[in-house]
């Protein structure tokens, strides 16, 4: 049963490892949208942007709604906003603690520089 969770939460993580996706998600965080309305937010073609709503419904990650010629997605679960929210979050910290790095090895040179 492990295994089997295991590989489910990679498919989950496979399915975010797109930017694309990625910013499907953080625009349906909004509200909902139709088709249209995200490829021309995104500035992406349609066709492309089926495959990708395609990849978000098939791991229920969005939920659809049809009103006449028009399909609505919407987020299927908010927790996966919030999953995404501290992923991005560790991310910002990586990325200041990096630059906390560079600047302490840019100092030391510098000093190391004016002592030569």
């Amino acid at each position: 049963m492990e295994e089997k969770i295991i590989q489910l939460h990679a498919e989950i993580c496979k399915c975010l490892a797109s930017p694309v996706r990625l910013k499907v998600l953080n625009v349906l965080r909004k509200g909902e949208k139709s088709v249209d309305v995200l490829a021309k937010i995104l500035g992406v073609q349609k066709a492309n942007l089926s495959q990708h709503l395609g990849i978000l419904r098939q791991r229920k990650i969005v939920t659809t709604r049809k009103a006449g010629l028009n399909i609505f997605y919407s987020i299927a679960n908010p927790k996966m906003i919030k999953a995404c929210d501290i992923l991005r979050e560790v991310l910002f910290e990586q990325l200041q603690e990096s630059e906390k790095l560079v600047k302490g090895i840019t100092k030391k040179e510098i000093i190391m520089r004016r002592k030569k």
